[in-house]
């Protein structure tokens, strides 16, 4: 089973987009995902339900009370699994600290629910900052996708976010797979191409081939409390989605992948667009 977090510490990129989307495309291929919303702002539990549960039959549940996850998740979509998140997620720095046990908190947990649940896939969507939420994500997944919407500010948020893995290797004792992907691809715009040839130089091989299109649809439907594939399963996006999913059931999670060259970003005084 693999676990994939989906983070960036910078919002707007499409992240909880994704999330939701790659999941629907995981049903439509027979797939059984279970989606984790670990972001305080609740926007995929927002969409994905009637409204925010109780704190308690939340995320915040399993990190107050230690409730076990499977006793936390819900139906979507009368195939998939949710385990929604809360507003008082946002306590649980304070509350908890940066202590070793709380980092691999969720890693314990997702141990102890593959043994009782039977999924293909868990996704995480992540908070868009740094802290004990997306260190327990980190520290439990074993592939990350960093989306990057075509823009400068995007790609430099990226190449911090790469800078954070690199300095946790040492911590976790291995170095995470991750994919950084392009959303919000406009062709119309000279500033896309720049940005995705500065991406390809600093994140090589680890850069998705695929793309995730401007696409009116995607932006709509989260509107209408449904996925790509439901609102509108002939749009650019549900292709794009569903490329997305083929090319990343290729990787090989156990392969330790060589370091991209590198390209000082922060050097660049504009991009033209």
């Amino acid at each position: 089973m693999r676990r994939i977090a989906v983070f960036n510490q910078k919002g707007g990129v499409g992240k909880t987009t994704s999330v939701l989307n790659l999941a629907a495309a995981m049903l439509s291929q027979k797939q059984s995902p279970l989606l984790i919303d670990m972001d305080p702002q609740c926007h995929l539990t927002e969409i994905l339900s009637d409204g925010l549960p109780s704190s308690q039959r939340s995320l915040f549940g399993f990190y107050q009370n230690n409730t076990p996850l499977d006793e936390l998740t819900t139906p979507w979509n009368d195939a998939g699994l949710l385990i929604p998140g809360h507003r008082e997620l946002v306590k649980v720095d304070s509350i908890f600290g940066k202590g070793p046990t709380i980092l691999n908190r969720l890693r314990s947990g997702l141990d102890a629910l593959e043994k009782k649940i039977n999924l293909d896939c868990i996704l995480l969507d992540c908070c868009p900052y740094l802290g004990v939420l997306s260190l327990n994500a980190v520290f439990a997944a074993d592939l990350i996708i960093v989306p990057i919407a075509s823009d400068f500010l995007s790609l430099q948020g990226a190449q911090k976010v790469e800078k954070t893995l690199k300095a946790l290797e040492n911590v976790l004792k291995r170095r995470v797979p991750r994919r950084y992907l392009l959303t919000c691809y406009d062709r119309r715009r000279s500033m896309t191409f720049e940005v995705e040839k500065l991406a390809r130089q600093y994140f090589a091989h680890e850069l998705c081939q695929t793309v995730i299109s401007e696409n009116v649809a995607v932006a709509e439907s989260p509107q209408v409390k449904q996925d790509i594939f439901h609102y509108s399963p002939q749009a650019k996006g549900a292709h794009d989605y569903m490329a997305l999913l083929q090319e990343l059931s290729k990787i090989e999670l156990s392969e330790e992948l060589d370091p991209a060259v590198h390209v000082d970003l922060t050097k660049r005084s504009s991009i033209s667009s």
